[in-house]
C-alpha cells in the first residue's frame, strides 16, 4: 500500500501531542504492526522536539511551523521534517554518553537505533531544514 500523508504543526512544545497523534493515524492506515508503530511514533517525535528544542532554541512563541512528511513506497518509509529555524550543523549532532545517566540528550540515539538512515537534504528552497529519516518495513 502506497500512501503520502503530510501535515503542518506550530513549532511549539504543545504541537508534540499532535504530531505523536498524526504519526499513529498514518500509521495505523498503513497497518504497521503496534510494537514497529510505537518505535517510529517515538524516533518521529524525538525528531519534531529536536526541531523545537534545537532549530528554534532561544526563540519563543513563534509563529513558525514545521512540516512532516510520512511517505510509504514499495516497503520504503520515508519521514521527511521539514522547518525554517536555525540551519542544522550535522557535525554538531551527537548524542550523550550512554553511561551518563540523566534524562534527555537521547532522541537522536533513539532515532538511529530505531531508523534505517537520517539525511540532512539542502534542496528544499522553502523550508531552511529538512531531515529525512527512512525505513525499509
Amino acid at each position: 500500500m502506497d500512501l503520502s500523508e503530510s501535515k503542518d504543526f506550530l513549532v511549539h512544545t504543545a504541537s508534540l501531542k499532535e504530531v505523536r497523534v498524526f504519526s499513529r493515524e498514518v500509521f495505523e492506515k498503513l497497518k504497521i504492526n503496534n510494537d514497529l508503530k510505537e518505535e517510529l511514533v517515538l524516533a518521529i517525535a524525538e525528531a519534531a522536539q529536536n526541531i523545537v528544542k534545537h532549530a528554534y532554541k532561544g526563540v519563543e512563541n513563534t509563529a513558525d511551523h514545521m512540516q512532516i512528511k510520512i511517505s510509504l513506497k514499495d516497503d520504503n518509509l520515508e519521514i521527511g521534517f521539514f522547518d525554517k529555524g536555525k540551519p542544522v550543523v550535522e557535525e554538531n549532532i551527537q548524542h550523550r554518553k550512554l553511561d551518563d545517566i540523566k534524562p534527555g540528550g537521547l532522541g537522536t540515539f533513539f532515532i538511529k537505533q530505531i531508523m534505517d538512515d537520517a539525511v540532512f537534504k539542502k534542496d528544499q528552497q522553502k523550508w531552511v531544514n529538512h531531515l529525512i529519516l527512512s525505513k525499509k518495513i
